[in-house]
């Protein structure tokens, strides 16, 4: 499921941002990308994922920005001491005057810019508003995939509604009628009788038994019925379905598929195709659903 949320945060020394974004996927697939010196709060990010998500390709980021505080000069003592003792080479050689204090310090190098080492109760402080953060920006995103999940459950339901007018409307096709069936089997063993093909009356009869079994589609449009019943309680009963759905989907091809091939009237396999229409358009929604 589709979905996006994004948060901001900060401290006295450092602000944030978390964003959230998630696509449709088959299982649950997640990927962070925290700054250097955050990668301690992978394993928070995706215990936090999984306890939210259940399924859908999800990628979380963060990104850091030092805050407003001031910065502290410090002299780099080893580079100063090399260049004190180059300079007091080239004196010793050389007739020039020693360098001036402001000219050391414009060298570049010597004086660098640093921030003040945070304490760890400051940095322990910092990592938890992160990870509240995290759980306030997943609680949106939920929120926005739920609102998805929403109206996709409506579109499912009218995909399932039409499969089951599909599934009565071959019921009552006359082709799927046992007395039809039965008087399309008499007239084709009136005819062979007629056509003397010198088999006997017996083994026409068992070959035409077998024929009808093969013929009735009444079993496959029961089971039809039993997975629309199943698909709607699973619908009602919410919660991560999606997996469910998405091999009921599967059921409900096989028997559409078996419906075709069974059928020798040009309506039922009308209504046979017709009916995998409406099952794909509802298995495409269902992979959209957690």
């Amino acid at each position: 499921m589709t979905g996006f949320a994004r948060r901001d945060g900060g401290d006295e020394a450092a602000s944030w941002t978390w964003e959230v974004k998630s696509v449709n996927g088959r299982s649950l697939d997640m990927r962070a990308r925290l700054p250097q010196g955050y990668e301690s709060l992978d394993p928070a990010v995706r215990a936090a994922v999984n306890a939210a998500c259940a399924r859908g390709n999800v990628q979380v980021n963060l990104s850091m920005k030092r805050g407003d505080a001031p910065l502290q000069l410090q002299v780099n003592e080893a580079l100063l001491q090399q260049i004190l003792d180059l300079m007091a080479d080239l004196e010793k050689r050389t007739k020039t005057a020693p360098a001036s204090l402001d000219g050391l310090l414009g060298l570049r190098g010597i004086l660098e810019a640093v921030e003040e080492e945070e304490s760890s109760e400051r940095q322990e402080a910092r990592l938890e508003a992160l990870q509240s953060d995290l759980r306030a920006v997943l609680e949106a995103l939920v929120a926005m995939r739920a609102a998805e999940g929403a109206r996709l459950q409506e579109l499912a339901r009218g995909h399932i509604d039409e499969i089951e007018r599909l599934a009565r409307a071959a019921r009552s096709c006359a082709a799927t009628q046992p007395e039809a069936l039965r008087q399309r089997l008499k007239d084709l063993l009136a005819l062979l009788l007629e056509e003397n093909t010198g088999v006997s009356e017996d083994r026409l009869a068992q070959e035409l038994a077998i024929l009808a079994g093969k013929a009735d589609v009444r079993e496959e449009l029961d089971r039809l019925a039993a997975h629309v019943a199943a698909s709607r309680e699973l619908l009602a009963q919410g919660g991560a379905i999606g997996r469910k759905l998405d091999f009921l989907c599967q059921e409900f091809n096989r028997e559409a598929n078996t419906l075709c091939s069974k059928s020798a009237d040009v309506e039922l396999t009308r209504i046979g195709l017709d009916l995998k229409s409406a099952i794909e358009q509802l298995r495409e929604q269902v992979q959209n659903i957690e």
